[in-house]
């Protein structure tokens, strides 16, 4: 026999009150067409996702997001771009490949990350992780130039932008790079790819955006 509720008068069952419906602001109404939009520009089959959290499960860097990887994909899934607007989520995923390597319908989330960062940089959109943003451009400029990053170029230019040529985080990193530079791990001169006809291709800006 149930045993009767504490608190409720009589034995009875307290009533529930129920949840108000949605306003049709608040309503999300999802939109295939974008979906399709999404996937056709970043190549990734972001609709395979049904949500099984082995992304987020295996993220080593969701302690930090504010969106769950998942959450992103779902976002997209639902024509909700604008709830990544303010997201801190697409700039701190180290594209690790954590996520794509669990991922049981092979939904590649680090593609899809970097696809949504070149969209928000196109909308004009400021990132949260504004450092983060940096090194992306600082990072994706050296790549354009040579086929391949210099290392020395690539955190001097980050340092001078960031802290000063003479702050304790450029003098702490100029020491780390010293040492590297002593046990070969660094060059002074910088390589380059010798066929770099492909990074043409690569980095040729699609009309009305540019690379982040």
């Amino acid at each position: 026999m149930s045993q009767p509720i504490a608190g409720a008068p009589n034995g009875e069952s307290p009533s529930l009150e129920r949840p108000q419906a949605p306003s049709p602001e608040q309503a999300i109404r999802p939109d295939g067409r974008w979906l399709a939009q999404v996937q056709a520009a970043s190549g990734v089959s972001a609709g395979a996702c049904y949500g099984c959290k082995k992304c987020s499960n295996g993220c080593p860097l969701s302690f930090a997001m504010d969106l769950h990887p998942y959450q992103v994909v779902r976002y997209l899934q639902l024509g909700q771009m604008d709830k990544l607007e303010g997201s801190s989520t697409v700039w701190i995923c180290a594209s690790c490949q954590t996520c794509l390597t669990r991922c049981p319908n092979q939904v590649d989330l680090p593609r899809l990350m970097d696809w949504i960062k070149e969209e928000l940089v196109r909308r004009g959109q400021a990132a949260p992780e504004e450092k983060v943003r940096l090194f992306h451009q600082l990072f994706l400029k050296g790549v354009a130039k040579r086929g391949r990053v210099f290392e020395g170029e690539l955190m001097a230019g980050y340092m001078l932008k960031t802290g000063g040529a003479f702050g304790p985080e450029a003098i702490k990193n100029a020491r780390m790079g010293l040492t590297m530079l002593k046990k070969g791990r660094l060059k002074l001169i910088p390589a380059r790819t010798k066929d770099r006809r492909w990074l043409k291709a690569l980095f040729s800006e699609p009309k009305g955006g540019s690379h982040a």
